[in-house]
């Protein structure tokens, strides 16, 4: 039977990350070694910062204000330069930011500086801008930003004005030659696509990624797209949802460990991708009930953290942090 213990905090965690075997907060400049014991850092990032991402190196990390418009990027201690972005509904919608690594090997910060609705790529040491040239884009409000393992591409799962949820994924090699790419719909087809409301997306490797939606829908003709409150999982290379499970549950914010996904809403699931199947849950750890990347301010974004070896999932709790042990799969 999987373990849940709760280590004791001073104040409630607003980021998490794993450095090895300790879980770090770094909005909050605090560390947990695997004694449980809470040892402060020399900085911390006060308010209104109150989320983080980090490279998949570790080497930076973007401290943000998830509702605002202020972000740093850090590489340790050291702050390297402040972000920011455009103040257009800012407080409608979670700050679209991503870090990740191309395949040449350069680190890179992906966001919207100038436009809610202009995706940029930066190198992410020198700060040199690598999407240069004329943009035409379309009204589309980018936000939860990802890339893809291996580099190759870029996820967005944003919205558009209804408000309605929907996700884009773009050939980063090609946007880095031609930044208009980006002002495009990018690779995935609009039939058969989705006919309900994403409320979520995360890559599972360099080739898939996990849709989610919700039970809004569009009124259209029967088609093999991924519907109503269904968890999919779309392949890049065969340009077809491999999986369409529907679920009698709300999904929220995803975590992918290779053919499982960590569901938060409410409390976390472990759900397997390729049938849609609850494998675990933990109605004792609280999480937020967020849907999407917009709408109400007092509901945040769970704050989550998976180990990398997927073993252990840390979950923000009011007095203290959820260390669920998670149950081993092939």
């Amino acid at each position: 039977m999987e373990t849940v213990n709760l280590l004791q905090v001073t104040d409630e965690a607003q980021s998490l990350g794993w450095d090895g075997d300790d879980l770090v907060d770094v909005v909050g400049g605090r560390r947990w070694g695997p004694d449980g014991v809470e040892h402060v850092a020399s900085v911390v990032h006060e308010f209104p910062f109150d989320r983080s991402v980090s490279s998949p190196s570790g080497r930076f990390t973007v401290v943000y204000a998830e509702r605002g418009t202020e972000a740093l990027l850090i590489e340790g201690d050291r702050l390297v330069r402040e972000l920011d972005r455009s103040d257009e509904h800012a407080e409608d919608f979670d700050y679209p930011v991503a870090l990740g690594v191309l395949r040449d090997g350069r680190e890179v910060l992906v966001h919207c500086p100038d436009r809610y609705d202009v995706l940029e790529i930066e190198d992410a040491e020198s700060g040199e801008r690598l999407t240069v040239g004329d943009r035409s884009p379309r009204d589309v409000f980018h936000s939860r930003l990802a890339v893809s393992p291996g580099g190759t591409h870029l996820l967005s799962a944003g919205w558009v004005w209804h408000p309605y949820g929907i996700v884009e994924v773009f050939d980063l090699d090609d946007a880095l030659t031609d930044p208009a790419v980006l002002d495009g719909r990018g690779v995935l087809p609009l039939d058969p696509g989705t006919d309900a409301e994403v409320v979520s997306a995360c890559w599972l490797d360099g080739d898939r990624l996990a849709v989610a939606t919700g039970e809004e829908f569009l009124d259209d003709e029967e088609t093999p797209a991924l519907g109503p409150q269904e968890l999919g999982v779309w392949s890049l290379s065969e340009k077809r949802w491999v999986h369409r499970n529907r679920v009698d549950f709300s999904i929220g914010t995803l975590i992918p460990w290779g053919d499982t996904v960590v569901s938060l809403y409410g409390h976390p699931r472990l759900i397997d991708v390729t049938t849609g199947a609850s494998m675990a849950e933990w109605p004792a750890v609280e999480v937020s009930l967020r849907d999407g990347s917009y709408g109400v301010t007092h509901i945040p974004t769970p704050v989550a953290a998976l180990h990398l070896d997927g073993t252990r999932l840390a979950v923000a709790q009011p007095e203290g942090i959820a260390i669920i042990d998670l149950p081993r799969h092939g």
